[in-house]
């Protein structure tokens, strides 16, 4: 440790830091522009100029290591007008548009000019004038004249995004920052550029002209797509949604959020909304009361329970659902007598489970592992702040490696891949786990593995180093032979000492293994009830088509169904449901979310419900009082989250009693790939933004942009 003086406070700090980190450390605000916490050290904007004892002239905080015995004053004469002299440089040919900027009442320029600008400018020359640039539906960089050249963007690209798209050219006032090719900004990560940059020159293009910073009432909340359970700041003005912001969280999402998080609210807000129940007679679609919705399905579920026995109804559950929306949904069907729900559309297998897939690891630990295998994953599309961490690791020298149908690009060093057909990964993973075998001079599992050169590779990586970890993605949890790929990956961890996990597709996917969203043993999985063993099926936040392994033939079974339930926030399903009842999405209800790790996230509603819609655990609630079920008396959506979790939200749930074990190993079975939705087909949300399905990653997945 280095003790040294900031403006006469002793402050101690770790050998090899900046005077910017012990300021920090001190509670010591020193203006700045180019630097921030999570990039690189640039020294671009020189604004945070001090006087440091004995050096001939002012120095830059963020760059100057500190020394024993170093002297800093970072509010003396000297400092202050380094400062002020900086600032006249960066306003000498900043544009005059406060008043219609974007960035207006958050903008950092904005905010030190208060302090450190002159009254009035010396300058007289025309300000110079850089051409606006499109590059793409959700960055506007129609502005470029007021950027600054902190290059945060740019830094940001490389680092954390692990793609440079932004560059800056050209030299001395002809400097700017281009894509320099000229193409669009496609990193799935991109929207936090505009978080970074301290001035209005990137901007979102969706929010564009929309409203005012302050105008805007800021509430907490969780996301609802995949499993990292970002924490969010929604912005809203008169009861609706205008923007989403990353809320800080250093276990969970740190200070990003993916673009699907940001950009997703589009669809709160469009055409596609169902705001009244609406019933089908006749082929013909009305609205109608909730009173004369909620009856119907009533009298409905006891006809069909009387004519056909409950085991012909069931529920296919999003697990983008609530926890509490889940929990309920998984009580009023087995309060009916049947044991058919399940969360699992997309899977192709559906081994008996007692136990919990999730991370096998905190989030957090992805940062720091030192090897990582990952299996069946498109990682930087699937999970886009997951591959961030690990891509931190890589940095550092992890050793990533994959196995996988085709090599992917995850915009890091990935060591190794083992290229196979889906219908392989089983003997793919058996011939790693053979290598370790060798290595260790052990037994090797069945079924029995080749330890090829690139197997041996993998095996060698995550035999050495401490924190390592073997990673099941989307595909692998998809698999026609999920337990089998699970079981290898468990003896592999066993053996080289590596944690094992999944990394899991929604944002609820551990809740609803956790409340039991899944059929008992005599219950039918999610497959037999799609293939047409129905007679009755209640759809939460669902659609089929999409959300399923089986797409269209789910909506031709569906289509024999006698009655079909949807609960949805958007007018879905409509060519083969009976009934349409408009619940709350994540902005209009309260809730919770538990994430790949375990952890316990609640939220509560920033806007009013639109129109007649009302949160689903409450519409599953007053179903279970018109049906006389008992345990329905729930008031509040905490008091069901105590009874299915009693863990207080930010909290972490006890893994190791409900962890997953290996299964048998059984036969291998020919399947086709495995079903997984591609960044902006994860759900219905996300599917309704238009800004996103804009994106290259959306219309390459349409087919309209060729791969």
């Amino acid at each position: 440790m280095v003790e040294i003086e900031l403006d006469g406070q002793k402050v101690e700090i770790a050998e090899g830091c900046m005077v910017m980190h012990a300021a920090e450390k001190a509670g010591t605000y020193i203006p700045h522009f180019c630097y921030h916490k999570k990039l690189s050290i640039a020294a671009n904007c020189r604004m945070c100029l001090v006087e440091v004892e004995k050096a001939p002239k002012p120095m830059p905080a963020c760059a100057t290591p500190v020394t024993q015995g170093m002297v800093v004053r970072t509010k003396s004469d000297k400092a202050i007008q380094a400062q002020k002299s900086v600032m006249e440089f960066l306003l000498i040919n900043h544009p005059l548009d406060c008043p219609i900027c974007d960035q207006g009442g958050e903008c950092q320029l904005q905010d030190l000019a208060v302090g450190y600008g002159g009254t009035s400018s010396r300058y007289e020359e025309e300000k110079r004038v850089v051409f606006h640039k499109d590059v793409g539906p959700l960055i506007s960089m129609e502005e470029m004249s007021r950027c600054i050249h902190c290059t945060r963007c740019v830094r940001f690209g490389q680092e954390v995004a692990g793609v440079m798209e932004l560059g800056m050219i050209h030299r001395g006032e002809h400097s700017e920052i281009t894509t320099v090719t000229g193409d669009t900004i496609d990193s799935e990560l991109s929207g936090n550029m505009i978080d970074i940059c301290p001035v209005g020159a990137l901007t979102s293009k969706p929010f564009r002209y929309s409203a005012r910073t302050w105008e805007l009432s800021r509430r907490k909340s969780i996301s609802p797509h995949d499993s990292t359970g970002a924490n969010l700041v929604v912005q809203v003005k008169n009861h609706k949604v205008m923007r989403v912001l990353p809320f800080e969280n250093e276990d969970v999402n740190e200070c990003w959020i993916a673009d699907r998080d940001r950009f997703s609210y589009e669809a709160l807000n469009s055409a596609e909304r169902l705001t009244r129940p609406m019933l089908k007679q006749g082929g013909v679609w009305s609205e109608v009361d909730w009173q004369t919705a909620l009856e119907y399905i009533a009298n409905g579920l006891q006809q069909i329970k009387k004519d056909h026995g409950a085991n012909k109804i069931g529920a296919l559950v999003s697990p983008h659902s609530t926890l509490e929306e889940l929990y309920l949904a998984r009580a009023l069907v087995q309060g009916l007598g049947s044991n058919n729900i399940d969360y699992r559309l997309r899977n192709a297998e559906f081994a008996t489970q007692h136990g919990v897939n999730w991370l096998g690891c905190s989030i957090a630990s992805l940062s720091a592992l030192q090897s990582v295998l990952v299996v069946g994953s498109n990682l930087r599309k699937d999970h886009p702040l997951f591959a961030q961490r690990v891509r931190q690791a890589a940095r550092k020298g992890a050793v990533v490696t994959a196995i996988d149908s085709v090599v992917r690009d995850w915009a890091m060093p990935v060591a190794h891949t083992l290229v196979a057909q889906s219908n392989a990964w089983v003997q793919a993973l058996a011939d790693v786990a053979a290598a370790v075998a060798q290595a260790k001079g052990v037994v090797a599992p069945q079924p029995q593995g080749q330890a090829g050169e690139v197997a041996q590779a993998i095996a060698q990586a995550l035999l050495s180093g401490e924190r390592k970890a073997v990673l099941l993605g989307n595909a692998a949890a998809h698999h026609a032979q999920a337990s089998n790929l699970l079981a290898l990956a468990q003896w592999i961890g066993e053996n080289t000492g590596a944690t094992v996990g999944y990394l899991t597709e929604a944002a609820n996917t551990v809740g609803a293994q956790w409340v039991g969203a899944m059929p008992t043993a005599e219950g039918l999985n999610a497959a037999q009830m799609l293939a047409g063993g129905l007679r009755c099926a209640l759809l939460l936040n669902t659609e089929p088509q999409w959300d399923s392994a089986v797409g269209a033939q789910a909506v031709a079974a569906l289509g024999k169904v006698d009655m079909v339930i949807t609960m949805s926030p958007f007018k879905a399903n409509m060519e083969f449901s009976d009934v349409l009842l408009p619940i709350a999405p994540f902005t209009e209800t309260s809730g919770s979310f538990i994430n790949a790790e375990g952890r316990v996230q609640s939220f509560h509603a920033v806007v009013k419900p639109l129109g007649e819609t009302r949160p689903g655990w409450k519409i599953l609630r007053v179903l279970g009082n018109l049906l006389g079920l008992s345990n329905f008396d729930f008031e509040t959506s905490q008091e069901i989250l105590t009874k299915a979790v009693n863990v207080p939200s930010g909290g972490l749930l006890d893994m190791s009693t409900r962890r997953v074990q290996a299964q048998t190993l059984t036969s291998p079975a020919q399947a086709g790939e495995p079903v997984v939705a591609s960044i902006y087909q994860l759900d219905g949300i996300v599917r309704r933004a238009a800004s996103l399905q804009l994106t290259v990653d959306a219309r390459l997945a349409s087919g309209e942009v060729p791969a």
